[in-house]
């Protein structure tokens, strides 16, 4: 069977995207300027350079020796053309996350797109048994369309986008350039 026609539309450029990771840092400090420790949990593969950048701006505006750990969760669900890849999303725990404890400490965690909430409820079921004190979710795009009651407390962007539409949020490394495209069928 061959590939469907798609046609790909940049909607955000590196420069935009920089000043929404500079407004999700502005949005996340007030949460956690009272909040000892700290965890950044970036859900992978987008989500963790992501976290990556929020941390690199939070440094910046976190008072000095602020105390802010980062890991990273291998969660998976869907593919990046939205084919789902296992019916029940998978987490793939670490081995040095076997002893994890969070207790006590105020845990974000950030994924590039909030679609259905699988992935995110899987991040949040998890650090929870691994006992984090407070869980605040951090997306660069909300699809708001979730289909669990889940929410991001902060999103980059929240995009209405038609049925059948992608938006791929392109990262490095695994992108040569920060941006968000839109991803269309074209029909034939």
């Amino acid at each position: 069977m061959a590939a469907s026609e798609t046609r790909q539309t940049p909607i955000y450029s590196s420069a935009e995207l920089a000043r929404v990771l500079d407004a999700m840092a502005a949005a996340l400090l007030p949460q956690l300027l009272t909040a000892a420790p700290v965890t950044l949990v970036g859900v992978r593969r987008r989500g963790a350079p992501l976290a990556d950048a929020l941390l690199e701006r939070l440094r910046s505006l976190l008072p000095a020796g602020a105390r802010v750990e980062r890991l990273d969760l291998l969660i998976k669900r869907y593919a990046d053309d939205l084919t789902l890849l296992h019916p029940e999303t998978r987490l793939t725990e670490a081995q040095e996350h076997t002893t994890l404890d969070l207790a006590g400490r105020t845990v974000v965690v950030v994924d590039d797109v909030l679609y259905q909430g699988h992935s995110l409820n899987k991040a949040v079921q998890y650090l929870l048994a691994k006992g984090a004190g407070r869980i605040v979710t951090a997306v660069l795009v909300d699809r708001v369309c979730a289909v669990l009651p889940l929410h991001a407390d902060v999103a980059g962007l929240k995009l209405q986008v038609a049925p059948g539409q992608i938006v791929e949020c392109h990262v490095p490394p695994f992108e040569p350039v920060l941006q968000i495209v839109l991803v269309q069928p074209v029909a034939a």
